[in-house]
Parts: C-alpha cells; sequence; structure tokens
C-alpha cells in the first residue's frame, strides 16, 4: 500500500504545475508512470524461466493474454491433461495499473502497442498529423490493462443477427449463459436474472459519483429517456410513463443508470487479475511474457498448423502445438500475425514477397467506434466537481484503500445511455444507433496534459478551446456511434514482424453521409438533454467557440457540426471484424462459426476480430464472453 500512495502522490502533485507549461508536465507523467510500471513486486506473481527449451511440445498455444486469451487459459487448463502455453508480448503489469483514475495516463506508458491510424482526408483533419491515437494493451492481460472498465454486453439484437448470417451458435440465447458464467456481479441494482455471482470478473458500480453525473441522469429522465439496467432485458429500457403506472417514482429511478465496470474493492479487475492470477500455480499451465510471436509454424504440404516462432529476449524460440494454436493477440495484432504467416489477400501478400499458404479476405474489413470529443457544456460553481482538487485531498488516499474515493473513478466515465435517432432505419425499433458517455469533467479538467493527447488535439486548438475553461466546472458527453457505415482496412507495412501495421480507419466514408447524420441527430438529443430542468438549474450551458477550420460556418448548425465532426474526432478503440466469422458462402469470411480458419487445419481465432458486425457494446465484455465459448467449443471438438 505504501507503493500505491507514493506512486498516486507523484502523479498528483505534478497537476497544478499544469497552470505553467503543460507540454513539459505530460513528458513528466510519461517519466513518472514509465518509472512507476519497473516497480518490481516483492514476489512476482508470475515467474519466468531464464532458459527455454527448444522446441517444446504442448497440447494448445495461445497467443495473447487479453480477456479472450486469458479465459481460454483458465478454461483449458481445467483438463489437467492437456498442457497449455500462453504467450504475451508484454509483461507483467505493474501496481499503478490497478488505479482506474490513470487509465487515460497509462495509454502513454509501455502496456501500450501505441499504434496510430493512418492520415486520410476524410476525417481527423484537425488532429495532430491528421492520426487518430489507437491504443492496444501490451501486457499481461492485454487491453483490459489500460481500457476505461466500462462492462457492457451489447443488444441481443447484435448476437442474433449475427447468428442469422449463417453462425450458428451465436445467437443471444446461445451466448447469454457466457457472459453469465464469468461473472461475479456486485451491484446497487440490476435487473433480476440478468446477472449472477460467483464468476472470476467482478462487476461492480463506481464508487464516487459527481453531482453533474446526478444531473445529468435526472435531466435525461426528464426528457423522457428511461431507467434502465443496460446489461439487463432492455438495452432501451422501460419508459417513465410505465414505470409511473406501477407506482414507481421518477425520482427513484434517478439514481441507478450509472456505468457498470470491471472493479474489485474500487480497483482494476483486468483479465489477468480474474482469470490468470488464481490459476497461475496450475502444473499444466506455462506462461510466458516478454514473448513475442512473430509467425505461425504451418506445413505447406498438409496445410496444417502445428507451432510458433517467437522472440524472447532477442532471441528467436519455437513451440509446438500437438492438437492447436489459437491467437487472440486482438483485433489489430492478430490480422498482422496471420498475414505474416501467409494467410491473407493474396495480392497484398504477394507485394510484400511473403509466401501465400491461404488466400483469405484477413484486414480488408475494420469496424470502430467512432466518437466525437467536441460537445460540453459550462455549469455554474454550484456543482462542485472539481476532480483535481479532490485528488490532491490527503483523504482521498485514505479512501483508495478503502476501495472508494476519486481514484476509484473510471477516468471519469460515468453514464451511459443508449439511444435511437431519428435517422436510424432499422425496423426493430428497440436497437439503438447510439451511445452517449457523460464525463464529469472535459478535456480541460487536466489543463491538456492528458485528455488533449488521448485525441490527438493540437495545442493550439486546446488553448483556443478548452485552455479559457480550466479551473471551471464543466461536463462533457462522448456521442459513439454503435453501427458505422464507414469500414476501414490493415495493411502489413512490410514482412518485417517488428513494423507496426498500417490501419485505415476510413471514419465517415460511407457515401450517404448516414454516419454524419446520425452523430448530428446525437448532438441534437445531447443539447435537448442539456435543456432539462435537472441541468437547467445549474445554468448548464453549451460552450459555443468555434473548432479552428470551422468558423466559416454559423455555430450550431448541421453544417457547423458536419464540419467540427470532420475536424476533431475520436476512438473508442472497439475495432472488430478484421478476421471476420462467417460461413464458407460467405466472400468475407476468415473463420467458421467454431472459429476455425478456413484452409488451415489446427489453428483458430478468438478474441473481437472475429464478431462480424459492430456490437451495441464497448468490446471488452463480448471479448470475455467469446473466450468462455470458444473454450467449450474446442473441449466439444477434443473430448466428443
Amino acid at each position: 500500500m505504501k507503493i500505491y500512495m507514493i506512486s498516486l502522490a507523484c502523479i498528483t502533485l505534478l497537476v497544478p504545475a499544469a497552470n505553467g507549461n503543460y507540454v513539459i508536465l505530460g513528458h513528466i507523467i510519461d517519466f513518472v508512470l514509465n518509472s512507476l510500471r519497473k516497480v518490481p513486486e516483492i514476489i512476482p506473481l508470475y515467474p519466468q524461466p531464464k532458459y527455454v527449451d527448444d522446441n517444446p511440445t504442448y497440447d494448445f498455444i495461445i497467443v495473447g493474454s487479453g480477456p479472450t486469451g486469458s479465459v481460454l487459459a483458465n478454461r483449458l487448463t481445467e483438463i489437467a491433461e492437456w498442457n497449455v502455453l500462453l504467450l504475451e508480448s508484454g509483461e507483467e503489469p505493474g501496481i499503478i495499473t490497478d488505479v482506474p483514475f490513470l487509465c487515460g495516463p497509462l495509454e502513454f506508458t509501455e502496456y501500450n502497442w501505441g499504434y496510430k491510424s493512418e492520415p486520410q482526408s476524410g476525417f481527423c483533419r484537425g488532429c495532430t498529423d491528421g492520426r487518430l491515437e489507437w491504443p492496444h494493451g501490451n501486457a499481461l492481460g492485454g487491453s483490459s490493462i489500460i481500457n476505461y472498465m466500462i462492462f457492457c454486453r451489447g443488444n441481443r439484437l447484435d448476437y442474433d443477427r449475427w447468428a442469422g448470417e449463417g453462425n450458428p451458435g451465436w445467437s443471444f440465447a446461445d451466448v447469454f449463459p457466457y457472459f453469465l458464467k464469468s461473472e461475479d456481479a456486485r451491484l446497487a441494482r440490476s435487473d433480476r436474472n440478468y446477472h449472477r455471482q460467483g464468476g472470476y470478473l467482478t462487476i461492480t458500480d463506481v464508487p464516487v459519483r459527481t453531482k453533474a453525473a446526478d444531473a445529468f441522469v435526472e435531466a435525461a429522465q426528464e426528457a423522457g429517456h428511461p431507467y434502465t439496467d443496460y446489461n439487463g432485458a432492455r438495452q432501451l429500457g422501460v419508459g417513465i410513463e410505465e414505470n409511473m403506472k406501477k407506482g414507481i417514482k421518477a425520482l427513484n429511478i434517478f439514481k441507478v443508470s450509472y456505468i457498470q465496470a470491471n472493479l474489485r474493492n474500487g480497483r482494476r479487475c483486468s483479465s489477468e487479475k480474474a482469470f490468470l492470477r488464481p490459476i497461475r500455480k496450475r502444473e499444466n499451465l506455462e506462461i510466458q511474457t516478454g514473448s513475442r510471436v512473430v509467425r505461425i509454424l504451418i506445413d505447406s504440404g498438409t496445410k496444417r498448423a502445428y507451432g510458433v516462432e517467437y522472440v524472447r529476449k532477442g532471441e528467436t524460440h519455437y513451440a509446438i502445438a500437438e492438437k492447436e494454436i489459437i491467437l487472440s493477440a486482438g483485433a489489430l495484432n492478430t490480422p498482422q500475425l496471420l498475414m505474416l504467416s501467409g494467410i491473407g489477400p493474396e495480392e497484398h501478400l504477394q507485394d510484400l514477397g511473403i509466401p501465400i499458404l491461404q488466400n483469405l479476405p484477413v484486414g480488408e474489413i475494420m469496424y470502430d467506434h467512432a466518437t466525437f470529443p467536441g460537445i460540453f457544456f459550462r455549469v455554474n460553481e454550484s456543482i462542485p466537481f472539481n476532480q483535481v482538487e479532490a485528488l490532491l485531498s490527503p483523504a482521498s488516499y485514505i479512501d483508495f484503500k478503502r476501495g472508494r474515493g476519486p481514484f476509484t473513478t473510471l477516468g471519469g466515465c460515468e453514464v451511459i445511455m443508449y439511444i435511437r435517432t431519428d435517422v436510424s432505419t432499422d425496423p426493430d425499433q428497440s436497437y439503438p444507433d447510439m451511445e452517449l458517455l457523460m464525463v464529469g469533467g472535459s478535456i480541460n479538467t487536466d489543463f491538456g496534459t492528458i485528455y488533449r493527447r488521448i485525441f490527438n488535439i493540437p495545442p493550439e486548438t486546446y488553448d483556443k478551446i478548452w485552455k479559457p475553461l480550466e479551473g471551471k466546472p464543466v461536463y462533457q458527453v462522448f456521442p459513439m456511434l454503435v453501427h458505422p457505415k464507414s469500414r476501414g482496412f490493415i495493411k502489413l507495412e512490410s514482412r518485417n514482424p517488428f513494423d507496426a501495421p498500417k490501419f485505415f480507419a476510413n471514419y465517415l466514408s460511407d457515401p450517404d453521409d448516414t454516419d454524419i447524420r446520425t452523430f448530428i441527430a446525437a448532438i441534437r438529443e445531447i443539447q435537448r438533454i442539456n435543456q432539462s430542468p435537472a441541468m437547467q438549474k445549474y445554468d448548464s450551458t453549451l460552450v459555443d467557440t468555434p473548432l479552428p477550420g470551422c468558423e466559416r460556418e454559423i455555430f450550431n448548425t448541421d453544417e457547423y457540426w458536419a464540419c467540427a465532426l470532420r475536424t476533431l474526432i475520436g476512438s473508442l478503440y472497439h475495432q472488430v471484424s478484421t478476421c471476420k466469422m462467417g460461413p464458407k458462402t460467405d466472400p468475407e469470411a476468415v473463420v467458421d462459426p467454431r472459429l476455425r480458419v478456413y484452409g488451415v487445419a489446427g489453428l483458430r481465432v478468438a478474441d473481437t476480430s472475429i464478431i462480424p458486425h459492430p456490437v451495441t457494446a464497448h468490446t471488452a465484455g463480448p471479448a470475455y464472453m467469446v473466450g468462455e465459448k470458444a473454450a467449450d467449443i474446442i473441449k466439444e471438438d477434443w473430448n466428443p
């Protein structure tokens, strides 16, 4: 606990200096975080072998220890006769990752691969170098070490349509038991029969809430949005009128529409902590960190995968799998590894001189959840939610030790809403097309040290829009496009496995501008909610400083917001479909409904890359589900 206190003190004592030079402060925070991550545990949880045997043989080799890979390592080693090797390119996470509040700064440490999207003309034209930050976890626990810990399963239609496209076994009725299997829910209020206790993965309410979040929930209710457990029976919920008819007072509803999070005693509950730590001493599980897989070994004659090549401490090693290799490296790294191994688009691999073993559309489809950081509101001083002041209070350190207080906040994220805009043409009226993520602060809250950099906002733009708001109460709502029409793709930079892939996000590129129009409809709904009495009693006012590059448009017109969306936009890091699941007749499919790579025996993909279309969720929840279901599929296939 002393190290916790020192760590938190080092971070928070830097904040007052932000009123000076926030660029220097950002570098200091980077240095402190990277130093703290190297503080050794008194006893390492996962001692590593000094030497690795040549060509050791296992039943299964799992590549990647994010939510899906960690679940698989846990569930497959339940069978004592099976030996499993789990390879992770990153290292064991340090204690600093336990602090939820630091999820934003963690993106700028070695726990992140540090990927960026390629510059493209149709979006992010006001971002630094025209590029998006695309964090991807590089540690034992994968992206669950650096994400914002928001737990959301998605809408039942996501899965029913997944199954309806020729993927039997993936309907909501099929996958719902796997969500429950993982779960240890400790929620104050939730829909009966939609949660359980006793699983490995802890899900709780966030211990601290700002007054602004309470007001926003109440305002949303006043605007006609119902309370719902978004992981419960209905994602869009039951209307206020229906609740009132049942005698439920609106005031009792206002307090419960908050984020459900992967926290345990106020600390991050990552996939490492949930699924690996309890089983780390199983004799049939070997975990190697710092081990970067660079190629899948495949017999070119039989087209059977039989092992992996990986680099550890600068030396090349090989490991053999008697049964299967399972790729769980995530939606960005799994397609890279497949293509490096000769599995991918024929023309692209030929251009790079990579021998082709199987022509498949790997990386040719990539969806992501885009979000907009440019709509935020000033409130009067009667909402005391100065996060910096709270963090500097000595009481906050004591509170964190007890699992509460400002250090337990998810980087400021507090409320989730799912809405259906008037742009939606989906025939099912219960299917949302936007998520609204309310934050009890804004990009100015940390004086431009971290959140500005998360969205690649240039200093001059920050200085014009957010700097005048420093030290003032501001709250922000991020609209997130849950079912984008635009889709991107991934290419290899070269045949060198240590070169980062090239990511083309293609945001807002759909030909009929549906994505833009849906965003604007969501912005209008945010403004309507803000006009509700619950927010207006705090004089909540839209900040109307135009973004640089959009000054020619009249502020708050549709034309202005279209310009703003193409000027500043961000990612919530929910990439899917890069190794799409589909039936054999689907020309876009890479894996079949049992996660087997088409045309290559002994090789499966199990992570969010197989999800065929974006789900109405933050993707960590579905990633855990994929791991649970994949484990049962593999057990069925090898124990008929």
